[in-house]
Protein backbone atom coordinates (compact mmCIF):
# COMPACT_ATOMS: atom_id res chain seq x y z
CA UNK A 1 0.00 0.00 0.00
CA UNK A 2 1.50 3.40 -0.83
CA UNK A 3 1.58 6.41 1.51
CA UNK A 4 -1.45 8.74 1.12
CA UNK A 5 -0.14 11.94 3.08
CA UNK A 6 3.14 12.43 2.64
CA UNK A 7 2.77 15.96 4.48
CA UNK A 8 0.19 16.57 7.45
CA UNK A 9 -0.09 20.25 6.69
CA UNK A 10 -0.49 22.53 3.55
CA UNK A 11 -1.37 25.97 4.53
CA UNK A 12 -3.63 25.53 1.65
CA UNK A 13 -6.37 25.88 4.51
CA UNK A 14 -5.31 28.85 6.22
CA UNK A 15 -7.52 31.14 5.12
CA UNK A 16 -10.64 29.26 5.48
CA UNK A 17 -10.92 27.21 2.88
CA UNK A 18 -10.69 23.80 2.12
CA UNK A 19 -10.47 20.95 -1.03
CA UNK A 20 -12.43 18.44 -1.84
CA UNK A 21 -11.49 14.88 -4.08
CA UNK A 22 -13.00 16.55 -7.20
CA UNK A 23 -10.52 19.49 -6.95
CA UNK A 24 -13.30 22.06 -5.72
CA UNK A 25 -12.32 24.62 -2.85
CA UNK A 26 -15.42 25.25 -0.48
CA UNK A 27 -15.31 27.40 2.56
CA UNK A 28 -14.66 25.62 5.89
CA UNK A 29 -18.41 26.06 6.91
CA UNK A 30 -19.69 24.64 3.99
CA UNK A 31 -22.53 21.93 4.45
CA UNK A 32 -20.62 19.19 3.01
CA UNK A 33 -17.81 20.26 5.36
CA UNK A 34 -19.86 20.25 8.30
CA UNK A 35 -21.69 17.14 7.12
CA UNK A 36 -18.03 15.51 7.00
CA UNK A 37 -16.68 16.94 10.57
CA UNK A 38 -19.86 15.93 12.15
CA UNK A 39 -19.83 12.14 10.63
CA UNK A 40 -15.82 11.81 11.91
CA UNK A 41 -16.61 13.55 15.46
CA UNK A 42 -19.63 10.58 15.96
CA UNK A 43 -16.65 8.58 14.53
CA UNK A 44 -13.97 9.71 16.78
CA UNK A 45 -16.88 8.77 20.14
CA UNK A 46 -17.43 5.74 19.33
CA UNK A 47 -13.75 4.65 19.04
CA UNK A 48 -13.80 6.13 22.72
CA UNK A 49 -17.09 4.41 23.59
CA UNK A 50 -15.25 0.97 22.16
CA UNK A 51 -11.93 2.06 23.90
CA UNK A 52 -14.13 1.57 27.12
CA UNK A 53 -16.23 -1.19 26.33
CA UNK A 54 -12.90 -3.05 25.86
CA UNK A 55 -11.62 -2.04 29.32
CA UNK A 56 -14.65 -3.35 30.93
CA UNK A 57 -15.38 -6.56 28.75
CA UNK A 58 -13.08 -8.55 31.24
CA UNK A 59 -15.44 -8.09 34.35
CA UNK A 60 -18.39 -8.15 32.32
CA UNK A 61 -18.73 -10.78 28.91
CA UNK A 62 -22.02 -9.45 27.88
CA UNK A 63 -19.78 -6.71 26.51
CA UNK A 64 -18.28 -8.00 23.92
CA UNK A 65 -21.03 -8.45 21.64
CA UNK A 66 -21.45 -4.88 21.85
CA UNK A 67 -18.19 -4.20 20.77
CA UNK A 68 -18.36 -6.64 18.33
CA UNK A 69 -21.61 -5.04 16.43
CA UNK A 70 -19.78 -1.35 16.94
CA UNK A 71 -16.06 -1.74 15.69
CA UNK A 72 -17.40 -2.41 11.83
CA UNK A 73 -19.30 0.69 12.38
CA UNK A 74 -16.34 3.04 12.77
CA UNK A 75 -15.21 1.83 9.46
CA UNK A 76 -18.58 2.52 7.58
CA UNK A 77 -18.91 5.82 8.86
CA UNK A 78 -15.48 6.73 7.24
CA UNK A 79 -17.05 4.61 4.19
CA UNK A 80 -19.95 7.70 4.61
CA UNK A 81 -17.20 10.40 5.21
CA UNK A 82 -15.22 9.21 2.26
CA UNK A 83 -18.98 9.09 0.24
CA UNK A 84 -19.43 12.79 1.47
CA UNK A 85 -16.30 13.83 0.23
CA UNK A 86 -15.84 12.13 -2.81
CA UNK A 87 -19.94 12.44 -3.93
CA UNK A 88 -18.56 9.68 -6.97
CA UNK A 89 -17.17 7.21 -4.37
CA UNK A 90 -20.03 4.84 -3.37
CA UNK A 91 -18.71 2.27 -0.40
CA UNK A 92 -22.17 1.80 1.87
CA UNK A 93 -24.37 -1.11 0.78
CA UNK A 94 -27.76 -1.52 2.28
CA UNK A 95 -26.55 -4.72 4.03
CA UNK A 96 -25.00 -2.64 6.45
CA UNK A 97 -28.43 -0.56 7.66
CA UNK A 98 -29.71 -4.34 7.58
CA UNK A 99 -27.22 -5.41 10.04
CA UNK A 100 -27.77 -2.75 12.42
CA UNK A 101 -31.05 -3.17 12.26
CA UNK A 102 -30.74 -6.68 13.35
CA UNK A 103 -29.15 -5.79 16.34
CA UNK A 104 -31.32 -3.20 17.14
CA UNK A 105 -34.06 -5.54 17.22
CA UNK A 106 -31.89 -8.47 19.07
CA UNK A 107 -30.92 -6.09 21.55
CA UNK A 108 -34.29 -4.35 21.57
CA UNK A 109 -35.96 -7.80 22.88
CA UNK A 110 -33.49 -8.12 25.29
CA UNK A 111 -34.31 -4.80 27.00
CA UNK A 112 -37.83 -4.88 26.98
CA UNK A 113 -40.19 -2.18 26.17
CA UNK A 114 -39.61 1.47 27.19
CA UNK A 115 -41.50 2.70 29.56
CA UNK A 116 -39.96 6.26 30.38
CA UNK A 117 -37.89 8.66 29.12
CA UNK A 118 -33.76 7.59 29.56
CA UNK A 119 -31.25 10.42 30.61
CA UNK A 120 -27.61 9.62 29.58
CA UNK A 121 -26.07 8.69 33.16
CA UNK A 122 -25.76 5.47 35.03
CA UNK A 123 -21.98 4.58 34.61
CA UNK A 124 -20.01 6.33 32.14
CA UNK A 125 -20.34 3.25 29.26
CA UNK A 126 -23.84 4.69 29.18
CA UNK A 127 -23.36 8.21 29.34
CA UNK A 128 -20.70 8.05 26.65
CA UNK A 129 -23.44 5.82 24.88
CA UNK A 130 -25.92 8.45 25.18
CA UNK A 131 -23.03 11.16 23.93
CA UNK A 132 -22.75 8.74 20.72
CA UNK A 133 -26.24 8.46 20.02
CA UNK A 134 -26.64 12.29 20.21
CA UNK A 135 -23.65 12.91 17.95
CA UNK A 136 -24.97 10.69 15.51
CA UNK A 137 -28.66 13.06 15.35
CA UNK A 138 -26.64 15.80 14.84
CA UNK A 139 -24.55 14.11 11.96
CA UNK A 140 -28.17 13.20 10.53
CA UNK A 141 -29.35 16.81 10.82
CA UNK A 142 -25.97 18.02 8.50
CA UNK A 143 -25.93 15.59 6.49
CA UNK A 144 -30.07 16.62 5.81
CA UNK A 145 -28.52 19.53 5.41
CA UNK A 146 -26.07 18.92 3.25
CA UNK A 147 -29.07 17.19 1.34
CA UNK A 148 -31.17 20.25 0.89
CA UNK A 149 -28.24 21.81 -1.32
CA UNK A 150 -26.62 18.57 -3.09
CA UNK A 151 -27.73 15.06 -2.85
CA UNK A 152 -26.77 12.54 -0.30
CA UNK A 153 -27.25 8.87 -1.27
CA UNK A 154 -30.64 7.45 0.70
CA UNK A 155 -28.28 4.89 2.20
CA UNK A 156 -26.05 6.96 3.43
CA UNK A 157 -28.98 8.96 5.40
CA UNK A 158 -30.48 5.82 6.50
CA UNK A 159 -27.73 4.73 7.82
CA UNK A 160 -26.64 7.17 10.26
CA UNK A 161 -30.11 7.52 11.19
CA UNK A 162 -29.82 3.81 12.25
CA UNK A 163 -26.84 4.32 14.21
CA UNK A 164 -28.56 6.48 16.55
CA UNK A 165 -31.07 3.62 17.17
CA UNK A 166 -28.39 0.92 17.30
CA UNK A 167 -26.87 3.74 20.64
CA UNK A 168 -29.67 4.56 21.80
CA UNK A 169 -30.41 0.70 22.26
CA UNK A 170 -27.15 -0.10 23.17
CA UNK A 171 -26.71 2.30 26.02
CA UNK A 172 -29.69 -0.09 26.97
CA UNK A 173 -27.95 -3.11 26.54
CA UNK A 174 -24.74 -1.93 28.47
CA UNK A 175 -26.83 -1.06 31.66
CA UNK A 176 -28.83 -3.78 31.47
CA UNK A 177 -26.20 -6.61 31.09
CA UNK A 178 -23.72 -4.39 33.68
CA UNK A 179 -26.50 -4.75 36.00
CA UNK A 180 -26.59 -0.76 36.15
CA UNK A 181 -30.11 0.85 36.94
CA UNK A 182 -30.95 2.96 34.14
CA UNK A 183 -31.38 6.87 34.67
CA UNK A 184 -35.14 7.78 34.21
CA UNK A 185 -36.66 11.32 33.89
CA UNK A 186 -37.98 12.98 36.76
CA UNK A 187 -40.81 15.23 35.17
CA UNK A 188 -40.49 19.03 36.87
CA UNK A 189 -43.22 19.14 39.99
CA UNK A 190 -46.11 21.27 39.03
CA UNK A 191 -46.35 24.85 40.10
CA UNK A 192 -48.16 25.64 42.76
CA UNK A 193 -51.67 27.16 42.28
Amino acid sequence: MSYRLSKIYTRTGDAGETGLADGRRVSKDHPRIEAIGEVDTLNSHIGLLLADLSEQEVMWPGLSEIIDVLTPCQHRLFDFGGELAMPEYQALQAEEIERLEAAIDRWNEEVGPLENFILPGGSRLIAQAHVCRSLARSAERRCQSLNAHEPVRAVGLAYVNRMSDLLFVASRLIAKRMQVNEVLWQPAAKPQA
